[in-house]
This record gives structure tokens, C-alpha cells and sequence, in this order.
């Protein structure tokens, strides 16, 4: 059976997270990403978690205690614009976004394509060889497709001779699944 967005994203990270590593999660959200970045880099690794809303950090925070993981994650409440603020001078090993909004939250506050372009801006420089970059968009909403819009054209300039980029969607689905993108530095 073919993997949903959200189950190919952890794939593409397993694949390449190590335990020690530093990685982000540019959209914290529910915590479930947060989590799982923190089982893969382990007690000695670090994960870097933004999000602008308060409710995201008390629900991941929560998450991170109940499985005993808080001790490898910095939970940030800051737009991932600012990630570099934070970052200092380590490589990352990987990153992950989930564009839209956070669920059963207020629709309005949504993800932004100026802010997450900046974001990938931040994340390309720091992003170690071999690194990837995930995102997963959900579009069906508004603003959504202005910003889906310009994490394609932005991930379709990349140059070829330092990045791969993938797509990953299902076409024939109601109700705009969610599009994958994963940039892999060459």
C-alpha cells in the first residue's frame, strides 16, 4: 500500500537521522514530528522545535514528558524565520515542516510563503551533505495554495548539481491531499 504525505516524510527521515545528529522541526504543531525527530537522534542529539503558537509548545511539551524525550529538544516559541537565531554555528541533519495550519486550532493563523521561504533559506545553509529538507503542504485552505505555490517554484530553482528534489502526491484524490517535497543536498 502506497505511504500517505506524512508516513513517507518519516520514511525519508529514518532513512538518514542518526542518533547525535541536530535536525529542526520548523512547525512544531501537535508534537507528533517533534517526537519522533527526538527518538531518532537520541539522548546525545538535538532537535530545534518552532512554532508560533502557545498551544503547540504545551501540547508537544506535553508529548515529549508522557514519553520521557525532553531532555533532546529545544522547544522554541518563535516563527521558523528566525531559526538561525538559534541554530548558532551547528550543521543540520535534517528538517521538516508541515504547512497550513496547526489542527483543531484557529485557521487563520496559518504558515506564510514569505516565512517559509526565509525558513528554507536558513535551513539550506545549514543543512549538511546528504541532509534533507521535508515538507509536507496542505493547501486546502486559505493562503494555502499561494504558499504551495512558492515552495514548488522554490524547490523547482533549485540547482541540480547540489540538491535532488522530489515530490511526492496522489492525483487522483478528493479534497487536495497534502503534497510532499523533500530537498536532498547532493
Amino acid at each position: 500500500m502506497l505511504q500517505t504525505a506524512l508516513h513517507f516524510s518519516h520514511t525519508l527521515l529514518k532513512e538518514i537521522v542518526q542518533p547525535g545528529q541536530h535536525v529542526v522541526d520548523a512547525t512544531m504543531g501537535n508534537g507528533s514530528d517533534t517526537v519522533f525527530l527526538a527518538e531518532l537522534v537520541g539522548k546525545k542529539g538535538r532537535v530545534y522545535a518552532f512554532d508560533i503558537q502557545e498551544q503547540a509548545l504545551q501540547s508537544t511539551q506535553k508529548r515529549l514528558d508522557e514519553k520521557a524525550l525532553e531532555y533532546q529538544v529545544t522547544l522554541i516559541h518563535d516563527g521558523h524565520q528566525h531559526l538561525e537565531n538559534y541554530l548558532g554555528k551547528e550543521e543540520i541533519h535534517a528538517a521538516v515542516f508541515n504547512l497550513g495550519y496547526l489542527p483543531k486550532s484557529d485557521k487563520k493563523v496559518i504558515t506564510l510563503p514569505e516565512t517559509t521561504q526565509q525558513a528554507l533559506d536558513s535551513c539550506l545553509q545549514y543543512l549538511a551533505r546528504k541532509g534533507r529538507i521535508i515538507i509536507v503542504a496542505y493547501y486546502g485552505h486559505e493562503g494555502g495554495q499561494a504558499e504551495l505555490t512558492t515552495v514548488a517554484n522554490y524547490c523547482q530553482k533549485l540547482p541540480q548539481k547540489e540538491y535532488n528534489v522530489l515530490t511526492y502526491q496522489f492525483i487522483n484524490q478528493k479534497n487536495q491531499p497534502p503534497i510532499l517535497f523533500c530537498i536532498e543536498k547532493k
